[in-house]
């Protein structure tokens, strides 16, 4: 299975340099992936560097917290898309949410999507700090907000995406919002294993490709055991041939 058009190509250490962001964005072109996921700064040089090209530029907002004030998420928001972002990954305010505020939670994920439009907005919820019904409600408010996608993690907490979360968004959501697995990813069979549980896009910092160097050289060596098994099946059949002989 070819997975590139799943993969959001993800950069977000706080070290990132031009250079980083200049390397991610010919990997991505390269490899057809989706998108490149980025802080807002990098927004404008990747633009650039993707012009004419099909990858998409993501920004995060908000990033890794969330806690700021929703006014700064929607400006945050909008000074990406000017400077040539193609989708919004928002942080959920975690705290708003554990407080049981859930109509500010919805306001602050109604005003970045109202501020954004048509532009695909992704809520990230960050699972590790979260409980399964607080999850739930999560989704519910992210649905009431138009969400276009749930996501499970920053990759800055202390767990990334789990199968039992990807899961669970997908029984809340089912096809009313799309589910972007995030966090620990690192190889193309546990991408797959995402992708089969519900996920409609992968987020990593690894270089996945459509079939791994790790994947090509199981196979290779399957097949090489499955050979020398009928070689020697044949040898066997050879020497009771003899012997009867």
């Amino acid at each position: 299975m070819n997975i590139s058009n799943y993969i959001d190509y993800t950069l977000l250490n706080p070290t990132t340099t031009e250079h980083d962001i200049i390397e991610l964005c010919h990997n991505a072109k390269e490899n057809n992936f989706h998108a490149v996921c980025i802080n807002s700064c990098y927004v404008a040089v990747a633009n650039q560097l993707l012009d004419e090209t099909d990858v998409k530029i993501c920004s995060v907002v908000g990033f890794p917290l969330g806690a700021m004030a929703t006014k700064a998420k929607v400006y945050e928001a909008e000074l990406a898309i000017a400077n040539g972002a193609d989708e919004i990954d928002m942080v959920i305010n975690i705290g708003l949410l554990k407080s049981r505020n859930y109509v500010s939670v919805l306001r602050d994920i109604t005003d970045v999507k109202s501020a954004i439009g048509d532009t695909p907005l992704k809520v990230i919820l960050e699972i590790s700090e979260l409980n399964k019904n607080e999850i739930i409600r999560a989704c519910e408010i992210c649905l009431d907000a138009n969400a276009d996608f749930i996501k499970t993690s920053t990759g800055f907490s202390k767990g990334g995406a789990t199968l039992t979360a990807v899961k669970i968004i997908k029984k809340t959501v089912r096809n009313r919002a799309k589910i972007k697995a995030s966090g620990g990813i690192a190889d193309y069979e546990t991408a797959l294993k995402y992708i089969d549980a519900g996920a409609d896009r992968i987020g990593t910092s690894s270089l996945i490709k459509a079939t791994t160097n790790a994947h090509q050289i199981r196979n290779t060596r399957i097949y090489k055991q499955y050979i020398e098994t009928l070689q020697k099946t044949d040898s066997s059949k050879t020497n009771k041939i003899t012997k009867e002989v």
